[in-house]
């Protein structure tokens, strides 16, 4: 563990605030308890949801940097305060009663904090297609804003995954030439189809069998569609088991559940604050970003007795 801990005495927190998390959003929570002179310990597996995409567009002065790069510098940045202490090491449990919380990390041993900040991201689940995961990050994306341009007004490919693939195929002629590959998985309405004809978008039934080279999607009739770029909707699920040990409220969304939070990132759950991927229904660096500041400042005035006494 990094910038070495001094456990204090029982039920006398470690820490100001425990911010699980240390990607984009877990960083500008941290970064605001920081500067506000609070006591703050970052706990960080290393496990970036956009680590398969080499750059991020997008986030103001910093579009197009590799991704990678961004999360580097943020860290290091936060850790050239002195009240900022880092774990790289996974959070396997947390329990609290609101002023008073405890984390075990992976070796068994306990820290504590009077505020939890949750900044753990979602997993994404991919179609079973042959070749899809391995492009993902790289030619085949979720985002139209963040890989979008980048496409040139290319031949663009919508592999259908459900009802929300529509959203992208009308969303993405903006950015090139669409094809959406129903692939068994959606039927447009007649009203679909409308709306899809004038947006100039190309159906394709055949089921897909694979993807090749950059992003060809190789049909099962053995037709092979070669395309710039391809997009699909994944399945996305909350990373770690921390919400529901704590007992967060859940919120559905159209790709997965996430963490209900209100507009000061704070849950349910007195003392528990989320922000990122893991609380909104859709994400990207900047807005992982702005939801990690808003969750650092609602943090650190929850620590303020004389402030939450007059509001």
């Amino acid at each position: 563990m990094e910038n070495s801990i001094m456990h204090t005495s029982p039920n006398q927190a470690d820490f100001d605030v425990i911010v699980v998390g240390g990607s984009y959003a877990g960083l500008s929570a941290a970064l605001q308890l920081a500067r506000a002179r609070r006591n703050v310990l970052v706990i960080d597996a290393g496990r970036r949801r956009n680590r398969f995409a080499r750059h991020s567009h997008g986030f103001l002065t910093q579009d197009g940097s590799e991704a990678a790069a961004i999360a580097t510098q943020g860290r290091a940045q936060l850790q050239a305060y002195p009240n900022v202490a880092w774990a790289s090491d996974t959070a396997m449990s947390a329990t609290g009663d609101g002023e008073y919380f405890e984390v075990t990390l992976s070796d068994g041993g306990t820290v504590s904090g009077r505020r939890l900040v949750l900044a753990l991201g979602v997993t994404d689940t991919l179609p079973g297609i042959e070749g899809l995961a391995e492009r993902w990050g790289r030619s085949v994306f979720h985002c139209p804003y963040c890989h979008g341009y980048e496409l040139d007004e290319g031949d663009i490919g919508v592999l259908a995954t459900g009802e929300l693939s529509m959203h992208h195929a009308l969303m993405l002629p903006d950015w090139g030439r669409v094809t959406l590959f129903l692939n068994d998985a959606f039927t447009p309405s007649d009203a679909q189809h409308e709306a899809l004809a004038r947006r100039g978008v190309t159906l394709e039934a055949a089921p897909v069998a694979r993807i090749d080279g950059e992003a060809d999607v190789v049909l099962r009739d053995g037709r092979r569609l070669p395309m710039t770029g391809l997009f699909v909707v994944p399945r996305t699920t909350v990373a770690g088991a921390l919400p529901r040990q704590l007992g967060c409220a859940m919120e559905a969304g159209p790709m997965g559940e996430f963490v209900a939070t209100d507009a000061m990132k704070a849950t349910n759950v007195p003392g528990v604050f989320c922000c990122g991927d893991m609380a909104r229904a859709a994400g990207s660096v900047a807005l992982a970003v702005a939801d990690g500041a808003m969750a650092g400042v609602a943090t650190h005035r929850s620590l303020i007795a004389e402030l939450n006494q007059a509001a």
